[in-house]
């Protein structure tokens, strides 16, 4: 499988006739490319090229006198095999400017309904265009909601567009937007456990607190967030329960105990306690959150925080043990 979007960087000489020989003419034999005029600006003293394959692929290419950089969701020219790689946060700004400025003009030609939802577009841009994933993500938002069940594609790509446009996630970009992954097929358990993660940072964020992604803990192991705010410092780690109908337990009860206690079991407990467990329960239909909601099941772990987000903004939820987070401004409790 694929990454997600990266540049490769050139420290050479590339002239007109060597691109011609080099790339076009490699990949016009292989998959059909064709050089096409790029559709935007790249400005100081940038050569650019755009290529466009049978297949659907697209690769772009910008050079001056010293260096080059090439992006592309198709096959890799071997005379770039051996240059490095480098994310869009690493590369001059008018290189990824001009790049995102091609491929979100490509992306909204191929899914204009994306083009209502510029930050989620900008923010997933480097999956949304994956040489393997760019068909399984935007399906993922366009066919499936999301992750949200009873919903429609509008209003949950709306729901993450109104949180990513806060900047909350800006600064992360490159290890946020990978987690929705690039598989070749719409993996629905595994893309809505992973904007679980977003869902729950938006509760953190509503509530007050700064979120940082991705925290290394002693044992080795990385816990979701980092929640902070003048007087907290507290790590969260995230699990998403599937719902009843795609899996072995018994029930929507016996669903949260059961991947709660797996997550106990696993990172927590390697662990070692301290850690605000939030357990996901968005991808409940109202029949089987309202079953959790009524009993309030204990998950094998405190302090924890069980809930439910719908793409309106409501959260509901409960929590167990003692919780060092006031959330009071972001979930609503149930009794």
């Amino acid at each position: 499988m694929a990454r997600p979007l990266r540049f490769r960087y050139s420290p050479e000489h590339w002239s007109e006739q060597r691109v011609r020989q080099k790339i076009l003419q490699p990949l016009r034999s292989n998959i059909g490319a064709r050089a096409v005029t790029p559709r935007f600006e790249i400005g100081a003293d940038w050569e650019t090229h755009r290529f466009e394959m049978q297949n659907g692929d697209i690769a772009l290419f910008a050079r001056n006198g010293d260096e080059a950089y090439w992006l592309g969701n198709t096959e890799t020219p071997s005379s770039l095999w051996r240059t490095d790689k480098f994310g869009w946060q690493e590369v001059p700004y008018h290189i990824t400017r001009w790049a995102q400025r091609e491929l979100l003009a490509t992306l909204h030609e191929e899914d204009p309904w994306l083009a209502d939802y510029p930050h989620l577009s900008w923010f997933f841009l480097p999956v949304f265009m994956s040489k393997d994933g760019r068909e399984s993500t935007r399906a993922f938002f366009r066919e499936h909601a999301a992750g949200f069940p009873d919903a429609g594609r509008r209003e949950t790509t709306r729901y993450f567009e109104d949180f990513l446009e806060t900047g909350v996630f800006d600064e992360y970009r490159p290890i946020m937007a990978g987690k929705l992954g690039t598989s070749d097929h719409v993996d629905r358990v595994r893309m809505s456990a992973a904007l679980g993660e977003f869902i729950a940072a938006k509760l953190l964020t509503d509530a007050g607190y700064e979120v940082t992604p991705e925290i290394e803990v002693t044992t080795g192991h990385s816990l979701d967030y980092r929640a902070e705010d003048e007087e907290t410092n507290v790590l969260v780690e995230v699990t998403r329960p599937q719902p009843p109908a795609n899996r072995a337990a018994a029930g929507p009860v016996a669903a949260v105990r059961d991947t709660a206690e797996t997550k106990t079991n696993g990172q927590l407990a390697e662990h070692g306690g301290g850690a605000v467990l939030f357990v996901d329960c968005s991808s409940f239909r109202d029949d089987a959150w309202a079953a959790v909601r009524g009993e309030q099941p204990d998950v094998r772990h405190r302090p924890a925080v069980v809930y439910r987000a719908r793409p309106d903004g409501r959260i509901e939820g409960y929590t167990k043990g003692s919780v060092p987070l006031e959330l009071d401004d972001a979930l609503e409790f149930v009794d």
